[in-house]
């Protein structure tokens, strides 16, 4: 079964400029994510998709492919991981080159490892699932949330007003760090978050959105803590 994991990295971050390549506690963000497939050695292609020369040129110094450069169409802010994946599996199709199984990996995951990888694969392999995603559990309850409506606050949920936190269903979502997915799955789908989805949860330590300087720092103490 052949293995492909590709790393989204386009060029035209927004809020934090130039993100994917930004040093991160002492190297370009995006190399973590590189080094985690390539240490795991379960892939047969670590390639980054990206539209942008500086950034295929540092995805490469780390040890990835770059066999071809993203579309217009999937460069653009309203592009979709799951459009560039399509064309990404596509693209080796014209080429030849089929696998059966992907997996994703953001540029701005330091905390994905090798180990984990290892472990998701293996849980996917023996779930019969369609994918596999890396979940967290919220912080506190959704159940006990509000909403301002006219100045006022108002329980979205207010049959759960009285209901203690321990005693509800504990909710979870997505930590946007990789995605492991049969391919056959998941070209029939179109989509990562359909299908038969395996969760594989992870703690809130491993766990930082980064979409500002803010979320920057703390994902780096947050990364240093966990190095030891």
């Amino acid at each position: 079964m052949r293995k492909i994991a590709i790393i989204t990295a386009r060029g035209g971050s927004k809020r934090i400029p130039r993100k994917n390549i930004r040093e991160f506690c002492g190297k370009p963000i995006l190399a973590y994510s590189i080094e985690a497939a390539l240490e795991s050695k379960l892939f047969d292609t670590v390639m980054v998709s990206t539209d942008d020369g500086e950034i295929a040129e540092i995805a490469r110094r780390y040890g990835a492919e770059v066999p071809f450069y993203r579309s217009e169409s999937t460069a653009g802010d309203y592009a979709t991981t799951n459009d560039v994946l399509l064309e990404v599996l596509a693209e080796y199709e014209k080429r030849g080159e089929h696998y059966e199984l992907g997996c994703c990996i953001y540029p701005t995951a330091p905390f994905v490892t090798a180990d984990k990888l290892r472990d998701a694969m293996e849980r996917l392999e023996s779930s019969g699932a369609d994918t596999l995603i890396p979940v967290v559990a919220f912080s506190y309850p959704p159940q006990r949330a509000m909403l301002v409506k006219e100045g006022r606050l108002v329980f979205e949920y207010p049959q759960y007003l009285d209901s203690r936190s321990q005693d509800l269903e504990p909710h979870y979502h997505d930590v946007g760090q990789f995605y492991l997915f049969y391919t056959e799955a998941f070209k029939r789908n179109r989509k990562l978050m359909t299908g038969d989805i395996l969760p594989y949860v992870v703690s809130e330590l491993e766990v930082q959105d980064i979409d500002n300087l803010t979320d920057w720092e703390i994902a780096e103490i947050k990364f240093r803590f966990m190095q030891g």
